[in-house]
C-alpha cells in the first residue's frame, strides 16, 4: 500500500494545501483527493510540481507500506 503524507510536508512546510494547489497549478480538489488517499495515480508532472514548491523528495511525501490493503 502507497501511503500520501502530502499532510506532514505542508505541516512542516507551515503551508495550507490552498496555497500549495495555486503555487502547484492544480486544483484544491485534487491536492485534497490525493492528501486523503482517494486517488489511484499522479502524475509525475505533479508529483515534481508539488516537490518543487515544498522543496522535498517524493520519498517525503509518498510512502511503501508492504503488506497492508
Amino acid at each position: 500500500m502507497i501511503i500520501v503524507r502530502l499532510d506532514r510536508m505542508l505541516a512542516d512546510r507551515k503551508m495550507q494545501l490552498n496555497q500549495l494547489a495555486e503555487e502547484v497549478g492544480v486544483s484544491v480538489v485534487n491536492l485534497s483527493n490525493l492528501k486523503t488517499g482517494k486517488v489511484k495515480a499522479i502524475r509525475f508532472s505533479t508529483l515534481e510540481a508539488i516537490c518543487q514548491v515544498l522543496e522535498c523528495q517524493p520519498g517525503d511525501i509518498l510512502e511503501y507500506v508492504p503488506g497492508e490493503e
